[in-house]
């Protein structure tokens, strides 16, 4: 059963957590990692775009001018798409671009990401993260003594004081344990795990 330090925040080891193989410990597959990627990826899209066809932009009820005898190509409405302020030809629609993954292959793909992080040496926990006030600066201070850049914070329940204290620190990000996913794992380089997190992860991911 692999094991990792257990830290202070004065990054000095009180100890060892066993974490679980079948979690920590599994066969990196890199197709199911990308798969969820790039499903996570999709599923942010709005697919709010839109444009007007001739139907819908408003105007152009009448001929811009007779049938015949003018020289000029005939015409039906001047809201058509080669006139200025006329519809659009074969514009975006809003459409859907939800896929859709099974909860078996998604927390595989977590499975694989947290252990491929966990041999490249990027995961760090720590027994407990608290600050009895708000403050940048003893947050930038508690990063900079782990000598961590881009890094994910992840607790069981995240304190206000925590929140608060790393929310204007640029390239990190705070988040809960059951909101874990591959996005936010590849984007940052280094994870900070709480000794409760790593248990939530545990149980959700088994």
């Amino acid at each position: 059963m692999p094991s990792i330090a257990l830290y202070n925040m004065n990054r000095e080891i009180i100890g060892e957590v066993e974490l679980n193989e079948s979690v920590f410990a599994v066969e990196v597959k890199e197709t199911l990692i990308h798969q969820a990627l790039k499903i996570q990826l999709a599923n942010r899209r709005a697919g709010t775009v839109k444009t007007k066809t001739r139907a819908e932009v408003s105007g152009g009820g009448k001929k811009p001018f007779k049938q015949k005898g003018t020289g000029n190509a005939r015409q039906g409405c001047s809201r058509a798409p080669q006139y200025p302020g006329g519809g659009t030809v074969f514009g975006p629609q809003p459409k859907s671009y939800d896929l859709a993954i099974n909860k078996k292959a998604r927390k595989a793909a977590l499975k694989s990401l947290v252990s491929l992080q966990l041999i490249n040496d990027k995961i760090t926990v720590i027994d407990q993260i608290q600050f009895p006030e708000i403050s940048t600066k003893k947050f930038s201070m508690f990063l900079k003594k782990f000598d961590l850049a881009r890094t994910l914070i992840i607790t069981e329940e995240p304190a206000i004081n925590l929140s608060l204290s790393s929310r204007n620190v640029p390239y990190v990000k705070l988040l809960k344990a059951d909101g874990l996913n591959v996005f936010d794992i590849l984007k940052y380089q280094n994870i900070i795990m709480t000794k409760g997190a790593v248990q939530l992860v545990e149980g959700a991911l088994q």
